[in-house]
């Protein structure tokens, strides 16, 4: 089983967050906690379905990612791109993505 951590978009602005060890949502994929099995993974979608339920969150997914040199990479170009940042110039205040970053 992949190693999954929990993601959303705020409600309040529609930014990308994951949640932390201290039940948190944070705007950094980097302090997200990881799942790594099956009892962690369902804990993570209860308490996405509690965030949602509570108007917290929206778009709840639990994603998979790999651990490499101690850097959470997403396995999916999409959550790579939601954890960096778009992949072109967007608006003040949001730099474009690390290529390498979401290279697949």
């Amino acid at each position: 089983m992949a190693d999954k951590v929990l993601t959303a978009n705020r409600l309040t602005d529609g930014i990308a967050v994951w949640l932390n060890a201290n039940g948190e949502w944070v705007v950094s994929l980097q302090e997200a906690l990881v799942a790594r099995h099956a009892e962690a993974v369902a804990a993570l979608e209860a308490i996405g379905k509690k965030s949602y339920a509570d108007n917290q969150v929206v778009d709840v997914a639990v994603v998979d990612v790999q651990e490499t040199d101690g850097v959470l990479w997403p396995l999916r170009l999409r959550e790579r791109i939601r954890a960096q940042g778009p992949t072109m110039e967007y608006a003040p205040g949001y730099q474009p993505a690390d290529p390498a970053f979401i290279a697949v």
